[in-house]
């Protein structure tokens, strides 16, 4: 049955943080080494020349999922009449379709993976067995909500990891349209606006930016999936990515909620306390 996220929950408590974004990366790139998504998304996503603008318009949806309220399933309900219609036929004469249900199920299977990768590096608290199961549970109910065929949604989060692990050990490739993310996540393009005279200002403000995002996309894959990418990882890597958690959790600990969490969320949990409150005042009203 599909429903919207209710407040309080693991989701709504996570979604929202700006740490969110420090391992979509991770998450999208693992979506576009399976071949069918690789295949549609290098065909039709404008992450090559649109970067910033695909992040922006990526986080509004998965933040309006978990925190629209009613809104929620009409934006399942439109992001999936918007991939209807996406697909394309790869080199070797197959056909793959936005849709079809295995692929579109693996894509949000990578979020329980990226919720807990990022609860490792950049929360002071990593998730416990018990939180990881609770917080399952929640994603189960989102993969219904975006019409995710009841057959590929994993009973228990044991089901979970083992398929998470089948498809990293035999359906995953090294494709060539994870490659080019990962190289727009170092190089990130303009925004198609930007006037040509700013554009070499862009490419020099976006280096470091864009040289920490490619360090952390890289560091939060896992390393299966690294193995298959040819990607390098040190661990002298791994604990300098464990230091830049550690300072951004430590942030993160002393920012006021409205730095914290994206505008959609922060705007949402106040709208929340904000009824909540309401009611309390309600029940004691005279009478």
């Amino acid at each position: 049955m599909r429903r919207p996220i209710e407040p309080g929950s693991r989701l709504w408590e996570d979604t929202g943080l700006i740490t969110f974004s420090l391992t979509t990366g991770a998450a999208f790139a693992l979506q576009v080494m399976h071949p069918s998504v690789g295949a549609v998304v290098g065909e039709h996503s404008v992450f090559r020349t649109d970067a910033i603008g695909r992040a922006q318009r990526s986080i509004a949806s998965v933040l309006t999922w978990v925190y629209g309220g009613p809104e929620a399933l009409v934006e399942a309900d439109r992001l999936r009449a918007l991939h209807a219609p996406l697909r394309t036929t790869s080199a070797d004469g197959v056909t793959h379709k936005a849709l079809a249900s295995g692929p579109w199920a693996w894509v949000l299977l990578t979020a329980p993976y990226a919720y807990t990768v990022a609860a490792r590096y950049f929360s002071p608290r990593p998730l416990s067995r018990a939180d990881a199961e609770s917080f399952y549970a929640e994603i189960q109910q989102l993969m219904r909500n975006l019409h995710v065929a009841e057959r590929e949604i994993p009973p228990t989060y044991a089901d979970y990891l083992s398929r998470f692990e089948d498809v990293l050990a035999h359906r995953l490739v090294a494709h060539p349209t994870a490659y080019e993310f990962l190289d727009a996540t170092r190089h990130v393009p303009p925004p198609p606006a930007l006037p040509t005279w700013l554009r070499p200002v862009w490419r020099l403000a976006a280096l470091v930016p864009g040289r920490v995002q490619h360090f952390v996309t890289v560091g939060t894959l896992p390393p299966r999936a690294r193995e298959i990418l040819g990607l390098p990882w040190t661990a002298r890597d791994e604990r300098r990515l464990r230091l830049l958690g550690r300072a951004v959790a430590l942030t993160m600990a002393v920012l006021p909620e409205r730095l914290r969490y994206f505008p959609i969320a922060y705007r949402a949990r106040r709208a929340d306390r904000a009824r909540r409150a309401l009611e309390r005042v309600l029940a004691r009203r005279p009478r």
